[in-house]
């Protein structure tokens, strides 16, 4: 099964968990997901992990998707409740 995703003019893969994420946060645009909201959907709700592991995901997911990891357009931090996705303009 292929984790690929279009980003501009190019296709990038991606980790099953990074799509994942991905997905949970496409899914209502514009809305924050606390870490533990993204670590269910992406782990299951019986995942016993670190909640700052969703953290190095995101990291991840920015440095294939954005084209400035550290000013990131498309996934934003919402800073004391977790992260959202914006649209592209």
């Amino acid at each position: 099964e292929q984790h690929t995703v279009e980003v501009g003019k190019k296709y990038v893969d991606l980790t099953p968990s990074e799509f994942d994420l991905l997905a949970a946060l496409m899914t209502v645009p514009g809305r924050a997901y606390s870490r533990l909201e993204l670590l269910d959907r992406i782990q299951g709700v019986a995942y016993e992990g670190y909640e700052r592991t969703i953290d190095v995901h995101i990291k991840n997911l920015r440095s294939k998707i954005e084209q400035v990891p550290n000013e990131p357009h498309y996934i934003q931090t919402v800073y004391g409740v977790g992260y959202r996705f914006v649209r592209a303009q």
